[in-house]
């Protein structure tokens, strides 16, 4: 079921001329948000991963419809900023334009763990990840601006911001596991999408000129969320509720953001559904610009060296 009038088929205008960078894009909401990209004509859509065997299928998937779009894998791991370093500094030093970056790829409600910097996971993957990638290809994006383009940066947060710790990010227990007991690991992903919001509204006021939003993707059936006792009850009721959408319905409201006329969009604002600001249902700690700050000092002091 869809919850909004958003057709990609109709609603998205010819991409001529634009390319995009889509990570995640092997698989779930980014694979098929550079389907709906490529069916309207996008120059060029770069797809990060792992897995070069998903991309592969991605590729062949979109040629194979008859879509001129060139689309190239970027390999690149997350959890890495040293793997994120040497792909964006390599993907810069050759690519002639960028229009849109989709920070699209995640991980939900994990075990403990360390990312390979020593950050909680989900928080270094989800957040830390995507920050560093953000700031390589920002020149590419500000390029863009310069000449008249309409650089977007689009990051997916999700309703399960609302599960963050008590203070909203617990920035001393980042370098920890940060085991919060019962909960926990969805404690750690709420702390991420969090992050994930606040950092583009950071990211609207140092970079004016290049649209930056969040959004919330909906309940989506992906992968991602197929396991879990938790995500089977959520997925059952909302399922029987006639609310669970299906993946390239997921994809819409990331879609829309990348595209939609310049007009139409708020940059800093987060939306949930499609096209919908919906920053006045952000809790307490969601609308807390001081904290957004906060996030945004501890995270460029993070990534100084890199």
């Amino acid at each position: 079921m869809s919850t909004t009038k958003f057709d990609p088929a109709k609603d998205i205008p010819d991409l001529t001329g634009k390319s995009f960078f889509i990570t995640g894009g092997t698989n779930g909401l980014g694979a098929h948000s550079a389907v709906h990209l490529a069916n309207h004509n996008a120059s060029h859509i770069y797809i990060s991963g792992r897995n070069a065997q998903n991309a592969e299928k991605i590729i062949a998937q979109i040629r194979d419809s008859g879509s001129r779009t060139e689309v190239t894998f970027v390999e690149c791991d997350l959890s890495s900023l040293s793997s994120i370093k040497q792909a964006m500094d390599a993907f810069v030093a050759t690519a002639p334009r960028l229009d849109v970056l989709m920070c699209n790829a995640g991980i939900m409600a994990k075990p403990l763990g360390l990312t390979k910097d020593g950050y909680e996971l989900q928080f270094g993957t989800n957040h830390l990840g995507h920050a560093l990638l953000i700031k390589k290809l920002l020149p590419l994006l500000e390029k863009t601006s310069a000449t008249g383009g309409d650089a977007r940066i689009i990051l997916l947060s999700s309703q399960g911001m609302f599960l963050h710790p008590k203070d909203g990010i617990d920035f001393d227990g980042l370098r920890t596991v940060q085991d919060f007991g019962i909960g926990g690991p969805w404690r750690r992903y709420g702390q991420s999408k969090l992050a994930n919001m606040l950092y583009a509204r950071q990211l609207s006021v140092h970079y004016p000129e290049i649209v930056s939003v969040s959004i919330h993707p909906g309940v989506v059936a992906t992968d991602l969320l197929s396991s879990g006792k938790l995500w089977k009850r959520v997925s059952g009721y909302s399922t029987s509720l006639g609310l669970t959408l299906a993946p390239e319905e997921g994809a819409f409201n990331q879609v829309w953001a990348a595209t939609v006329e310049r007009e139409k969009i708020q940059s800093g604002s987060y939306y949930e559904p499609v096209g919908v600001v919906s920053d006045k249902k952000l809790d307490k700690t969601g609308q807390d610009d001081e904290l957004a700050k906060k996030l945004w000092d501890w995270t460029e002091d993070a990534l100084k060296e890199y």
